[in-house]
């Protein structure tokens, strides 16, 4: 008759275990990934529907608009209260500068 050693109980399982938490953490970072990405994404749609907004104005108009307020009341433009927009101007006939950051959700 042949002596079976007997594996540990916990060491049965722990291939398994491993692969679960490996699937895990894989899927964890990939999320985190697709966060960072959609936020780029969004925060470059919102500058360029501003610098959309401006060139029209100044199509339309001859010059770049004083400030964002004018082209939320003439030409639509709608930002969500997610963001903020730096809008700096020089001059009428220089394109503004436009930086949109998204704020800080405090928790």
């Amino acid at each position: 008759m042949k002596n079976k050693k007997k594996i540990p109980y916990f060491l049965r399982y722990l291939p398994a275990v491993l692969v679960f938490a490996a699937i895990i953490t894989i899927t964890v970072t990939a999320l985190k990934d697709i966060n960072k990405t959609t936020e780029k994404e969004s925060l470059s749609i919102v500058e360029n529907s501003v610098r959309r907004a401006v060139i029209t104005c100044y199509a339309n108009e001859g010059s770049y608009p004083n400030n964002i307020d004018y082209l939320k009341e003439n030409y639509g433009l709608y930002i969500s209260e997610d963001y903020i927009v730096y809008y700096d101007i020089f001059a009428s006939n220089i394109m503004p500068k436009i930086t949109v950051v998204r704020k800080q959700v405090n928790e």
